[in-house]
């Protein structure tokens, strides 16, 4: 009798959803989740809309579906959405509603976590960078500098996808209040401001959640709302001792694994990570034979293109994110299946006892022509017209958000001692009258040079955002630039001339056959007769960004692990590929190689 009552759960934990719009209900029962009233469990895996070219998304969810999954999670990304304050983009790769009703109709319910904070190893935990420019701005508070803004933000995403909701017809049956407060504070009078503003935004037709470590459960949840818990499987036994955790303060249920990690993320300087596949399949196992729902972290982690890394830091330490989000998931940056994929299916067939569809075929990357960059801009010669200031202002203080800032003044006295750039975020390359001498790395745990300047020398500070950090109690201080003061020998530098660049337009430059060297821009192409995916193999480089066909595909570092970025099909054209590259160290003659796949 048990036995068939559990093949009868396990029926009805693969419901389809509807295509109709008959409203059906979510929520929870008897310390389970129940679908119009029936047991169901989620078995999920989570993947980013803006990590995924759109063209791939409906590839993406029918390999869900032949792994065995149920349902897709997201995240939603307010940065990418309201770049500007007021000023939305819910079009092309940021159009979150077809992300979900594509996954819809490939029989997928859907998690919906909208934040507003996301963490994700994405820059700044997702947060627009313009909150920053208003001093006195407390995240993750009831500060009102920061809720006004954040309550805007979330009914205008209402507007989006609350229609989506199972109690309107769609496919999201859960939706996240914050994401893993426990971990940052515990101030339960914002987490209600939070829950009352998806409420107020429409989210009423999907069942309310908070997810969090299972020790931050007490801090980070409510009274209220069930619970996830977020853990690894690096060690067997690690979800029989979660679960343990979390039935100290939410005995009843419902059990949920919210983010299951079956990978884990790449720092620059740090190796790739392989993680323990074994012991991840043995976890998934034991959570799947108690009956427990679960959302794999990543199912497919893509790509963070761009700008939109992450960065994590203890509150000394500063590790910033490469631009593959690869996870060592179970589908690769490219969206193939790993074994680790194939073990993962073995796991949910059985315990489901559902066969699922048989795993799509994915088309072959190709190698592409290696390019040769014969055309040159230098940066110095690009500069945008300046902003003059006393003191040094931050990115957010010139409305900036992303990319470099060079900061520029003529000493008035001769001076010898320490150059301190104080709280420099993140990387910063010296010049004194147009001669480098010396770097200073946040990463390293650098703030200062010791130099001797001439009367009237000019001094050069060339700075990159690497990433704004992403987690812990420290992300309110993340500004960009040089966020406090410069002094040379214990005296304040003042007199600057600012200029942002943010390069959104690196296209537009004037580019010639001249030579070229430090901070410069190198252009080259390729001729391809057909598109497929490729690898495009940056390691004669040192450090800066890659633009193809006007798009920023992912910065460019020596110090690795990344040595190639992927470079999606739907990116690239038949006919003539715009390749630009920027290089602080550059020189003549480096090229970037064309491969078939990551190296």
């Amino acid at each position: 009798m048990r036995r068939r009552l559990l093949l009868l759960f396990c029926v009805l934990s693969f419901a389809l959803p509807s295509f109709s719009q008959q409203s059906y209900t979510f929520g929870v029962a008897n310390g389970q989740f129940v679908l119009n009233g029936k047991p169901f469990r989620v078995i999920s895996g989570e993947m980013h809309y803006p990590r995924i070219p759109r063209a791939y998304w409906r590839d993406r969810f029918r390999m869900a579906k032949a792994m065995g999954l149920n349902t897709i999670t997201t995240y939603v990304f307010w940065n990418v959405h309201e770049t500007r304050p007021g000023v939305y983009d819910f079009t092309g790769n940021n159009d979150v509603a077809e992300f979900v009703r594509e996954a819809q109709q490939e029989g997928l319910y859907v998690i919906l976590r909208p934040g507003p904070y996301v963490c994700a190893e994405w820059e700044w935990g997702g947060y627009p960078a313009w909150l920053l420019k208003e001093r006195g701005i407390v995240v993750r508070t009831s500060n009102p500098k920061f809720m006004e803004p954040a309550k805007r933000w979330i009914a205008r995403l209402g507007q989006e996808l609350a229609p989506l909701q199972i109690g309107n017809g769609g496919p999201v049956i859960l939706t996240q209040v914050e994401n893993e407060y426990g971990s940052f504070g515990n101030d339960h009078a914002y987490m209600e401001q939070i829950h009352k503003a998806l409420v107020d935004a429409g989210f009423t037709k999907s069942q309310l959640y908070t997810a969090d470590g299972p020790e931050q459960v007490p801090d980070g949840s409510l009274p209220e709302l069930p619970v996830g818990i977020n853990f690894g499987g690096e060690k067997v036994g690690d979800a029989e001792k979660a679960f343990t955790t979390l039935k100290k303060f939410r005995p009843d249920g419902p059990f949920i694994n919210s983010e299951y990690w079956a990978g884990w993320f790449d720092h620059w300087g740090g190796p790739h990570a392989h993680t323990n596949a074994e012991a991840q399949a043995k976890n998934l196992e034991w959570m799947l034979a108690q009956g427990y729902s679960v959302s794999i972290y990543m199912f497919h982690g893509g790509t963070s293109f761009g700008w939109m890394n992450g960065a994590n830091t203890n509150g000394q330490n500063y590790e910033p994110d490469v631009t593959s989000y690869d996870y060592d998931s179970v589908l690769d940056e490219s969206g193939r299946p790993t074994p680790k994929y194939f073990v993962f299916r073995d796991l949910i067939a059985k315990a489901t006892g559902i066969t699922p569809p048989p795993v799509p075929t994915v088309a072959a990357p190709m190698s592409v022509p290696d390019v040769a960059m014969l055309e040159t801009a230098s940066l110095w010669d690009n500069l945008s017209k300046p902003i003059h200031s006393e003191q040094v202002l931050s990115m957010e203080d010139v409305d900036q958000a992303y990319g470099y800032i060079l900061y520029r003044t003529h000493l008035k006295d001769a001076a010898s001692g320490d150059l301190l750039l104080d709280k420099v975020h993140s990387y910063a390359q010296v010049y004194l009258d147009g001669k480098m001498i010396g770097v200073i790395d946040r990463r390293l745990g650098q703030d200062r040079l010791t130099i001797s300047a001439a009367a009237g020398s000019r001094l050069d500070i060339l700075i990159e955002n690497t990433a704004r950090v992403n987690f812990g109690k420290t992300i309110g201080g993340e500004r960009a630039g040089i966020t406090k003061q410069v002094t040379l020998a214990g005296k304040p530098v003042m007199g600057w001339d600012i200029y942002p660049l943010p390069m959104t337009a690196v296209s537009s430059y004037s580019y010639s056959k001249k030579a070229c060297e430090g901070p410069c821009f190198y252009r080259g192409s390729f001729d391809l007769a057909k598109t497929a995916d490729t690898f495009l193999d940056t390691s004669e480089f040192r450090k800066g960004q890659l633009w193809l066909n006007g798009r920023a595909l992912g910065r460019i570092w020596y110090v690795g692990p990344q040595k190639t970025l992927y470079a999606p099909g739907p990116l690239l054209i038949k006919g003539k590929n715009d390749v630009i590259v920027f290089d602080l160290q550059g020189t003549m003659g480096r090229k970037l190689r064309g491969l078939d796949k990551r190296q």
